[in-house]
């Protein structure tokens, strides 16, 4: 296993903080970490994998973060666990077989979506005003956390801008949302991680450092989020989505 230069591992520990910094709340953090593993010559389809290894890890720790905050629901969200990680690992596997890019026109319309409805929802996630779970939102959320799963091991981009949305249709918060997005998120990123894995495609050397340096940087991000609430979350947020909308559609434009 090879291990990075100094310069490289500083360059990593950085990276991989401010990536875990800004995923914690509201997602994204992929558009940090990847470029950044890119730049160590190692293989797109390792890069991948071993990005999954520091979001899984940044994950975990934003998880247990807002658990003992208590803003996660956790009977809604132990219910939708199993199925954003089955979706995820079915996704995972079927990259192998499909191109993504196919993707992407319609992940462009749907944040598209996402932030102008935010953007005029003016007070939208500022209070919890939670709504009544009927069987029909039950299956949504259940559809919604499955889909959201096979999307994330299958493409990835604006996943935790996805999950964040939905718990805000819930009546979640923005600090709420984010929270309860994350513990979705783990899901999906341990279920593609444990795939990557089998494929031989996690680089431990670049990996663990970069993983270290994102506990801390989810950490840090959930603790301020916590403390400042939505007027600290909404507007990462929404910067965050225009910058996904803008990366996806220079992409698609190449």
């Amino acid at each position: 296993m090879d291990w990075p230069s100094m310069d490289m591992l500083l360059f990593l520990i950085i990276a991989g903080f401010v990536a875990a910094f800004v995923d914690s709340v509201v997602g994204g953090g992929g558009l940090i970490s990847v470029p950044a593993l890119l730049l160590t010559g190692l293989p797109p389809s390792m890069v991948l994998g071993t990005n999954k290894l520091g979001g899984t890890l940044s994950s975990v720790t934003s998880t247990i973060s807002f658990l003992f905050s208590g803003k996660i629901n956790g009977k809604l969200v132990l219910a939708l666990f199993p199925l954003s990680f089955v979706g995820s690992a079915l996704g995972t596997y079927a990259v192998h077989l499909l191109p993504s890019s196919f993707l992407k026109p319609l992940v462009i319309s749907l944040l598209v979506i996402v932030l102008i409805y935010t953007l005029f929802k003016k007070n939208w996630g500022a209070d919890a005003k939670p709504r009544p779970l009927t069987t029909a939102t039950k299956a949504a959320c259940a559809l919604c956390a499955f889909v959201l799963g096979f999307y994330d091991g299958f493409f990835g981009p604006g996943t935790g801008s996805f999950l964040l949305f939905l718990f805000l249709l819930l009546g979640f918060d923005f600090v709420g949302a984010s929270g309860n997005a994350k513990v979705l998120n783990m899901a999906s990123n341990i279920a593609s991680l444990a795939a990557f894995f089998m494929l031989g495609s996690v680089h431990l050397g670049y990996g663990l450092p970069m993983g270290i340096a994102m506990i801390a940087g989810a950490f840090v991000g959930s603790r301020l989020a916590i403390r400042h609430g939505a007027r600290y979350v909404k507007p990462l947020f929404i910067g965050v989505t225009t910058v996904l909308i803008g990366k996806q559609l220079w992409d698609l434009l190449q």
